[in-house]
């Protein structure tokens, strides 16, 4: 186990497996600062280093690399959401009923979004005619769950402090 020779391919396996791990797990950069500890300590193999230098430097330059990477790999986890990816992109588009929502639950008429069409069925089963704009609120498997613009109330605005209420009511 102490052969210097063995330790060549250890390191080199740590290095091929930590830089597929981490294309295989990609933005986590979890494993790249293994294999770039099992990178120097493969040098060092070469070079003639003992063993023990050979770990010491590879756990030094493993943990550095921890703790380098780890402010990156939190910022992208922040940055990326799981809304709007996949059909949840739709969530929040306007489209246009192409064939009648009957009234019912989970009963579905053709809606168009974009230049797709797709089964949509009506928020609380209420039935929506063809032609009407309607918004995607939520997705129910591979149906886009939808509620007709003409019946969004629009936000009510609040009046600011010291100034007059916007929208009196008599």
């Amino acid at each position: 186990m102490d052969s210097p020779e063995f330790w060549r391919w250890v390191w080199l396996a740590v290095v091929a497996a930590g830089a597929i791990g981490e294309m295989a797990t990609a933005g986590s950069f979890f494993l790249l600062p293994f294999a770039a500890g099992g990178a120097v300590a493969a040098v060092l193999a070469f070079a003639g280093v003992p063993v023990g230098i050979e770990w010491l430097v590879f756990v030094v330059v493993s943990v550095a690399g921890v703790v380098a990477t780890r402010p990156l790999a939190r910022r992208l986890d922040r940055d990326s959401s799981s809304e709007g990816i996949g059909a949840r992109r739709w969530i929040g588009q306007t489209a246009t009923v192409l064939e009648a929502i009957p009234s019912g639950p989970q009963a579905t008429g053709l809606v168009r979004l974009g230049r797709a069409e797709w089964r949509a069925e009506s928020l609380e089963g209420l039935g929506i005619d063809a032609g009407t704009l309607v918004k995607v609120v939520d997705l129910a498997g591979t149906r886009l769950v939808v509620w007709p613009l003409d019946q969004i109330a629009p936000r009510s605005r609040q009046p600011v402090a010291g100034q007059p209420d916007p929208d009196p009511v008599d």
